[in-house]
């Protein structure tokens, strides 16, 4: 079910969005010049940890990994990206935006049940 290229096109989409929730995050709730670094400071970091940390030979991705860990721990990057997405709609002062984008998130993750049960059963 993951790897229908929907699904896909559904995570990219996610991934997208929750990178630009930071971006989002770091303009409204900061002032003077931590608001032009933080704008893209974090969606830059969130990038950067979303594509170099990845589970070796995962279909969903190109199968190679610039950092290796296993399934948990990219899991966990996964919903930390993802939720901190929507945590950061809620911080920036657009709570209707973040409950709908933790929605998203859950039930994306529901459907894809066999990708977070494969990335479990591959520490």
């Amino acid at each position: 079910m993951s790897l229908n290229p929907v699904m896909l096109a559904a995570r990219f989409l996610l991934e997208l969005a929750a990178v630009a929730s930071f971006g989002v995050f770091g303009w409204r709730a900061f002032e003077g010049p931590w608001k032009f670094l933080l704008v893209i400071a974090l969606p830059v970091i969130a990038a950067v940890v979303w594509g170099t940390f990845a589970l070796p030979g995962d279909p969903s991705r190109n199968g190679q990994a610039r950092v290796a860990v296993s399934g948990s721990a990219r899991l966990v990057i996964e919903l930390t990206v993802l939720g901190g997405g929507a945590l950061a709609l809620q911080s920036a002062g657009l709570p209707a935006w973040g409950v709908v984008f933790a929605v998203l998130v859950i039930v994306y993750h529901a459907l894809a049940y066999d990708r977070v049960v494969w990335l479990l059963t591959h520490d």
